[in-house]
């Protein structure tokens, strides 16, 4: 009897081993990365630099280490048995109609279309939205061979006769501008260039403003390129060289710049920010030729946008005062803040306002799902709008003249559906839903409160196939953001779909840092209290094992951009805590990250190294790239980056991978994949295409790396 149990307990620890090194069957090294010795000092400390060189990713010496890490890493994840299966489910699961809510502008209705498989959507008009009335307006398909090219947004002048369109080449944030007559289709006035982080507004057909880091007479400067904005007005038929500058940012040391115009053309809005978060605004009446720009307020620590105006009357949605917002009135001619009067008072919910017909639409953040009610222009409550589930809308958006609106629902099984509404008399129904392989009834979605570190109560929300059993074996994909005031709200991902109908479960943790709960919620996870971002992660993570929807072995945790961030401290803090980590795109130099395109704008959010020797070493401590330790076996860690990011610079990606590959002591795999022609993540414009094989290796990174097949069967 104990000789059997010896076998049994062999087998089992022999079984579990093969399992989990499943990995071990695809080999791989690391190709040798330069060491420098060069050291920056910090208030008198100073600190290693080894792969500084990697900063500059034009250097001859740095393509070609960009080049062997990608060899190592494909030729890693093509070697993976079930990845091609994972591709081509991911292409069968995401090939159906995808729509946006239409918007009426001059005679037409504008929307999105994606068949299914093409690289960008399409944009379509239609007078009637029925039959052979529908007709394709734009296809960004067209603008390059390989789908790289995106159209980022449009802009139409005020009768709708004209349209700006953005376009972004490879994923760079640097966009050109194209002018179209709307009625022949053909462009009118040469392409604008070196627009960056930047609306178009229109002054009726005359003309657009917009923004830029540039001088329009030298388009050739890129190292200053996101330091201080401009804004400029271009009139149609002139040069850009001749455009009028408006607000001189180098001059007032303003980095972004947004100008817009309210609905009835009467006032021009100029709002300015040094940071992410927080604006001055000013204003401008249009009614008098004559007129200047008058400061409605005159510093960087509320957020401030104007709404919509009656006349001189304004509405205004502020924070001032209101941590989770209001919408207040004041009259153009007594701006002062001692004037200010509560149109839509705060409430303990977070609020965000638009505007339809005449009416107001307050959409409450209530524990992280939507509540819309509309409001008429005092402030008196119309009606509280039903939604079909619990979950996320926008688009309650139209001009005042128009009865009806379109608006999208969606939810983690909810897939984004399109609704009619009424605005008179609140009736809705279904415009458009899509049809896509998925049954809803399939799948349990749960809303959980976890307690962090300090107590504080955290939301996540937990997706998984009807029927699994919690015992610790369920691989788990955990996402997470935490910052920049950023919500993450319930939607339909498609490509859960195939990580759930495989026994996975998806999870999404709203941490503190994001925007949730309002400015303190916010500021909760800035500057010196960014560790509270990370042990909310730490939290959620010990949940999902301590309540057996997962263990240590089966948890992948993925975040891009500033979610890179948190993905990169939880390696290198609590390396132990999952099997397989994914950082995209992130932010893992904190000692430097200021330095780059447009990262001193971030200052509000993290603090810089050179303000303070307490912030210095405060964010030494959790910056990824100086965290990394000798000796240590980190999770397999997948990092994911893209050669045109020029908001994330690859830089940083590049440093965490050659730290964590000269230290690491592992057997699982440490490896960079690197995106050709794209940008800052799917946002950037990556196409359907690269977009599909990017999650397709993610997934088979981490079943793999898991000792699990998901396709055996």
């Amino acid at each position: 009897m104990n000789h059997l149990i010896t076998i049994y307990i062999i087998y089992f620890f022999l079984f579990f081993s093969i399992k989990n090194s499943y990995s071990q069957n695809i080999d791989f090294k690391y190709p040798k990365t330069f060491k420098d010795t060069t050291k920056e000092e910090y208030f008198g400390t100073k600190v290693n630099t080894p792969f500084s060189w990697l900063e500059d990713d034009k250097s001859e010496k740095t393509k070609k280490w960009v080049k062997s890490q990608n060899n190592i890493t494909f030729s890693y994840l093509n070697k993976i048995p079930f990845k091609n299966k994972i591709k081509k489910r991911l292409e069968d699961i995401w090939n159906y109609e995808k729509v946006q809510a239409p918007v009426k502008i001059g005679k037409y209705f504008y929307f999105y279309k994606n068949n299914g498989l093409q690289n960008q959507n399409i944009l379509y008009r239609s007078k009637e939205l029925q039959g052979n009335d529908i007709e394709i307006f734009l296809d960004p398909n067209t603008f390059s061979k390989d789908g790289t090219t995106s159209m980022k947004s449009t802009s139409f002048s005020y009768d709708g006769s004209l349209m700006a369109y953005q376009i972004s080449e490879k994923g760079s944030d640097q966009m050109k501008v194209i002018i179209l007559d709307t009625k022949t289709k053909k462009q009118v006035d040469d392409t604008l260039k070196n627009i960056k982080f930047s609306n178009i507004s229109w002054k009726g057909n005359e003309g657009f403003y917009y923004s830029s880091y540039f001088n329009p007479n030298n388009f050739n400067t890129f190292s200053n390129s996101s330091k201080y904005h401009k804004l400029y007005f271009h009139k149609i038929g002139s040069s850009q060289k001749n455009d009028k500058l408006i607000f001189d940012g180098n001059k007032n040391k303003i980095r972004y710049i947004r100008a817009y115009l309210t609905e009835d053309q009467r006032f021009l809005v100029i709002n300015v920010r040094k940071r992410i978060s927080g604006n001055k605004l000013y204003i401008r009446d249009l009614h008098y030729s004559n007129s200047k720009l008058i400061p409605l307020i005159q510093n960087f620590d509320n957020d401030v946008v104007i709404i919509d105006n009656q006349d001189t009357r304004l509405l205004i949605y502020t924070n001032y005062n209101a941590p989770n917002y209001r919408l207040i009135e004041v009259d153009a001619n007594a701006i002062s803040i001692n004037n200010w009067k509560d149109v839509i008072p705060e409430r303990n919910n977070v609020l965000s306002i638009s505007k339809a017909g005449g009416y107001l639409f307050a959409t409450y953040l209530v524990d992280v799902k939507s509540k819309v009610i509309q409001y008429d222009y005092d402030g008196e409550k119309i009606r509280n709008i039903e939604l079909p589930a619990p979950g996320t809308v926008k688009g309650f958006n139209a001009k005042k003249d128009e009865h009806f609106l379109y608006y999208t629902f969606t939810s983690y099984t909810y897939p984004s559906t399109i609704f009619k509404y009424n605005i008179e008399n609140g009736l809705t129904e279904m415009f458009w839903k899509p049809n896509i392989d998925f049954n809803p009834e399939n799948y349990v979605t749960k809303q959980v409160f976890v307690n962090s570190k300090d107590g504080t109560k955290i939301p996540m929300f937990i997706v998984y196939k009807k029927g699994i059993k919690l015992n610790g074996k369920n691989p788990t994909y955990l996402f997470g953001y935490g910052g920049f005031n950023i919500s993450l709200k319930p939607s339909f991902i498609t490509q859960n779909i195939v990580w759930l109908e495989n026994g996975g479960i998806y999870a999404e943790a709203n941490l503190r840092g994001g925007g949730e709960y309002g400015r303190e919620w916010h500021k909760a996870g800035t500057k010196m209290q960014k560790q509270n971002v990370f042990d909310d992660f730490f939290a959620v993570a010990e949940f999902l094992i301590e309540k057996k929807y997962t263990s240590n072995n089966f948890l992948a945790i993925a975040g891009p951009s500033n979610g890179g961030l948190l993905i990169g401290a939880t390696i290198t803090q609590r390396p132990k805590l999952a099997k397989v980590a994914l950082p995209s795109v992130g932010i893992l130099d904190m000692l430097k990250y200021q330095n780059y395109t447009g990262g001193a704008g971030w200052a509000s959010e993290y603090g810089t190294s050179e303000e303070s020797e307490k912030m210095f070493k405060y964010l030494l401590n959790y910056s990824p790239v100086h965290s990394v330790k000798d000796g240590i076996d980190y999770p397999a860690t997948l990092i994911l980056t893209a050669d045109h990011d020029d908001r994330v610079v690859p830089a940083h990606s590049f440093k965490f991978a050659a730290e964590l590959q000269a230290k690491a002591k592992t057997n699982n795999p440490i490896l960079i994949r690197i995106e050709t022609n794209a940008g800052h993540g799917a946002g950037g414009g990556t196409p359907t295409s690269k977009i599909i094989q990017q999650i397709a290796d993610k997934y088979a990174f981490a079943w793999y790396n898991m000792g699990i097949n998901p396709f055996k069967n």
